[in-house]
C-alpha cells in the first residue's frame, strides 16, 4: 500500500478504535439499571476526556523505553508533544500518537463496569488519571514500548532463540489489565445493595445489543489497525477473518452453555459471547490460523459464560463481569498462543518457551494491575470517599451525581390538566 492508502487506514482505525469507547458506554449502558445508566455511561466519557488529555502532555512519552529494565519513558521527555509535532517525520508520529491513545483510553474505561451503580464521578476519574499514569502507561512501554516484556524471551533464553511474548494487540495490555484492576476496585468498593442475581438484570436490552455491534464494529481497527506500518499489510486478512470468526464462534460457545445451563440462549448472552472471543484473539489474532482461532473463540465463550458467575460463589461484585470476560478472555487468549501459535506453540511446531513466556507475562501484567489498582482505589475511598452513599444508591446513581435521567418521559396530556 502506498503513503496515501497507509495514511487513511490509521486515520481510520484511529476512528474505529475511539469508537470502541462509546461502544462500551451503551454495553454498560444497557446492562445497569435505569437510574444508573447515565452515570454507567459518563465513566465512559470522563476516560475518554482525561486520558486523551493525558496521554498527549506525558503519556504518549511514557509508552516506549530504551532499556528493558526501565519501568517506564521519561513523561518530560517530549512533553506536549512539541517535538514530535515539529520533527520531520512529524505526520506519521503523530499518527501514531493519536492510535495509541485510544488504546489507554478503552482500557481505563473497560473497568468502570466492574463498579457499576455505586461510584461517584470525581473519584472515578481521579482514579483514572492515577491508574493510566501508574498502570497503563507503563505497562504499554512493558508490552510494546521496549520494556521487560517485549524482550523477556531474549532475557530468558538468548538472542538467537526467537522467542518473544506474542500480544499483537493488547491481551495483557488492555484485557488481563483492566480485568486485574477490575477485580481491585470491586473489592475496595464492596457489593451493591441487594447484590444477587436479580440485581444483575439489564433495564435495555437493544442498548446493550447496539454497544456490542460498535464493539465488533470498531474492533477490526483495534486489531488490525497497527498493519499501517507495514508496507505491504502482510496479516490484515489473517487478522480480519480471525476477527470475524473468533467472535463468531464465541456467541455460539456462549449460548450453548446458556441452553444447556438455564434452557434459554438470550441476547445479552450472544452478545457477551461476541465479546469473549473478541477479547480472547486480540493477543493471537495475527498468530494463528482460521482454524485454530474459531476454536479459541468457541472456548472463549463457554469459559467466560462459566466464569461470570464466580462472582456469586465467591462473594466479589463485579457489576458487569469485566472479571469474567476481559481477565479470564485475555488470559486465556495470551496462553493458548503458547500451545498453537503458527510455527511456535506447543502443539503447532515449537517447544515450551513460548508457553513459558506467555505465562509470566500475563502473570505479571495481572498481579501488578491488581496491586496497582487496590492501592489507588482504597486510598481514594478511605480519603474523599470513592463510593455513593446507601441513600443515594437506592434513588438513582444518575439523579444523585449528575442531576440527569435517562429516561425522563413527559407525563400524558390528562395528568397534565388534571384528569
Amino acid at each position: 500500500m502506498d503513503a496515501t492508502g497507509n495514511v487513511s487506514w490509521v486515520v481510520t482505525a484511529t476512528a474505529l478504535v475511539l469508537l470502541m469507547t462509546p461502544g462500551v458506554a451503551f454495553f454498560y449502558g444497557g446492562l445497569v439499571r435505569a437510574k444508573s445508566v447515565i452515570s454507567m455511561m459518563m465513566m465512559s466519557f470522563g476516560a475518554i476526556g482525561l486520558i486523551a488529555v493525558l496521554w498527549v502532555l506525558y503519556g504518549y512519552s511514557m509508552s516506549s523505553v530504551t532499556s528493558p529494565s526501565h519501568f517506564a519513558g521519561d513523561p518530560f521527555a517530549d512533553l506536549g508533544l512539541a517535538a514530535a509535532s515539529a520533527g520531520p517525520d512529524a505526520n506519521v508520529a503523530l499518527l501514531g500518537v493519536a492510535y495509541g491513545a485510544t488504546f489507554a483510553i478503552i482500557t481505563v474505561a473497560l473497568i468502570s463496569g466492574a463498579i457499576a451503580d455505586r461510584a461517584r464521578f470525581g473519584p472515578w476519574l481521579i482514579f483514572v488519571g492515577i491508574f493510566g499514569t501508574i498502570g497503563y502507561f507503563p505497562i504499554a512501554a512493558w508490552v510494546w514500548g521496549g520494556g521487560w516484556i517485549m524482550n523477556l524471551g531474549t532475557e530468558l533464553f538468548g538472542e538467537d532463540s526467537g522467542v518473544a511474548v506474542i500480544d499483537y494487540a493488547g491481551g495483557t495490555a488492555v484485557h488481563i489489565n483492566a480485568g486485574a484492576a477490575a477485580l481491585a476496585l470491586a473489592l475496595v468498593l464492596g457489593k451493591r445493595i441487594g447484590f444477587g442475581r436479580e440485581l444483575n438484570k439489564p433495564h435495555n436490552v437493544p442498548l446493550t445489543l447496539l454497544g456490542a455491534a460498535l464493539l465488533w464494529f470498531g474492533w477490526f481497527g483495534f486489531n488490525a489497525g497497527a498493519e499501517w506500518l507495514s508496507d505491504d499489510m502482510g496479516s490484515v486478512g489473517l487478522i480480519a477473518i480471525n476477527t470475524l470468526g473468533a467472535a463468531a464462534a464465541g456467541i455460539l460457545g456462549w449460548v450453548l452453555v446458556e441452553k444447556l445451563r438455564v434452557g434459554k440462549p438470550t441476547s445479552v448472552g450472544a452478545v457477551s459471547g461476541l465479546v469473549a472471543g473478541l477479547v480472547a484473539i486480540t493477543p493471537a489474532c495475527a498468530d494463528l490460523t482460521p482454524g485454530w482461532a474459531l476454536l479459541l473463540g468457541a472456548l472463549s465463550g463457554v469459559a467466560c459464560a462459566l466464569a461470570v458467575d464466580l462472582k456469586f460463589r465467591l462473594g466479589f461484585d463485579d457489576s458487569l463481569d469485566v472479571v469474567g470476560l476481559h481477565l479470564v478472555g485475555g488470559l486465556l487468549g495470551t496462553v493458548y498462543l503458547g500451545f498453537f501459535a503458527t510455527g511456535q506453540g506447543l502443539f503447532t511446531g515449537g517447544d515450551l518457551r513460548l508457553l513459558a513466556v506467555q505465562v509470566i507475562a500475563a502473570g505479571g501484567v495481572m498481579v501488578y494491575s491488581f496491586v496497582v489498582a487496590y492501592a489507588i482505589g482504597f486510598a481514594i475511598e478511605k480519603t474523599i470517599g470513592f463510593r455513593v452513599t446507601g441513600e443515594d444508591e437506592l434513588a438513582g446513581v444518575d439523579l444523585a451525581v449528575h442531576g440527569e435521567e435517562g429516561y425522563a418521559l413527559a407525563p400524558s396530556p390528562a395528568a397534565m390538566v388534571g384528569g
